[in-house]
């Protein structure tokens, strides 16, 4: 039976919350294999002047913990 680990972190974005989510799991996947899924925790933003100029998806990540196979 497969353990897997949670480890959280921050994406943000320019564009969308969606794509905040997504540039965290594209960046926690150049350092970790075997991602299983994520879970959105929370999503903020920054405001200047009124307006929204960046998003943040707060995302805990699944993945799958390999052992050694020797």
């Amino acid at each position: 039976m497969p353990v897997v680990k949670v480890i959280e972190l921050v994406g943000n974005s320019k564009v969308s919350w969606e794509d905040a989510a997504k540039n965290a799991v594209a960046e926690a996947a150049k350092t970790v294999r075997g991602i299983t899924g994520i879970d959105v925790v929370g999503q903020t933003a920054v405001v200047e002047n009124g307006v929204i100029t960046e998003y943040r998806a707060n995302v805990k990540i699944a993945f799958v913990v390999r052992g050694d196979v020797s």
